[in-house]
């Protein structure tokens, strides 16, 4: 199936994945690049109607053309800055499914249509206050988390970031590079917050990291060990972007700690992206 990326809350009120939409309703953009991590996992970058907004955290319903000459629609993560003059997205392709199809074949100045609104829940300003920002994420569900950093209002609110991000073999550790610049931007800076950056690897072995997945390294400790810092009520917002399993697991572990979800009307400590679709 194609792993995308969006809002249990929304997902219920996202029109059929191959509904029509009206023209009034997206823009036809341009792809500028794409950039192959692996075989299966690109990112690709797209030009941006002037008009679009979003806020880092949101993702976007980006429409394909499929064999059966309807379009195909699928939503994505924004990567990209909410400044910056293009959209980005990061997407792992999927043998047969109906989406990844076209998009495996897509190149350099073909067009791709953007859906004009973006959605999502998955925003810092659903927070209560706090201190300290956890943003963990498996595989592609890295995606939001590069635009929440890359955003100055997150650098304000928060004391301490910690990005972790699990994936099966480290070639899979998409934006390694962006993620260091980001961290060397931020040390020139006055900005109150710092991050720091955890790569885990679960198939292989990394130096000062055993091979594990998030619940477990969450459970024994040494994510807090790793991090330098402690998992607390009071003080730790978390956001969870990946597979269902590990926001079932997560979900489970963090509610049992008492932390609780966002809320429209309670803003709590926890907030959760379901990397993933139910259609093939």
């Amino acid at each position: 199936m194609d792993k995308l990326n969006y809002s249990d809350d929304l997902a219920a009120n996202i029109p059929s994945q191959t509904a029509t939409i009206s023209s009034a309703r997206f823009t036809v953009e341009t792809v500028l690049s794409l950039r192959y991590w692996t075989p299966n996992l690109l990112s690709c970058r797209t030009s941006r109607d002037p008009n679009f907004r979003f806020t880092p955290g949101h993702y976007a319903r980006l429409g394909l053309q499929s064999k059966k000459d309807n379009v195909i629609w699928r939503p994505f993560s924004v990567v990209s800055s909410k400044v910056d003059g293009y959209l980005e997205f990061i997407a792992t392709l999927i043998p047969n499914g109906e989406f990844s199809d076209p998009l495996s074949n897509i190149r350099e100045g073909d067009t791709i249509q953007v859906d004009k609104a973006s959605y999502g829940f998955m925003t810092i300003d659903g927070f209560a206050p706090g201190k300290d920002l956890w943003l963990l994420a498996t595989g592609t569900g890295l995606g939001p988390f590069l635009s929440i950093l890359r955003d100055a209002i997150t650098w304000n609110a928060f004391e301490n970031i910690v990005l972790v991000h699990s994936v099966r073999y480290a070639v899979e550790l998409a934006y390694r590079d962006e993620i260091q610049a980001i961290i060397q931007d931020h040390l020139l800076e006055t900005l109150p917050a710092r991050l720091r950056y955890i790569p885990v690897v679960t198939r292989e072995f990394l130096p000062d990291m055993s091979p594990a997945r998030i619940p477990q390294l969450i459970e024994d400790g040494r994510l807090e060990i790793a991090a330098n810092l402690k998992f607390d009520l009071k003080r730790s917002r978390i956001m969870v972007c990946g597979n269902p399993e590990i926001i079932r697991e997560l979900r489970g572990l963090f509610t049992a700690r008492g932390f609780q979800t966002n809320r429209r009307a309670a803003p709590g400590q926890l907030a959760f992206e379901n990397y993933w679709l139910n259609k093939p």
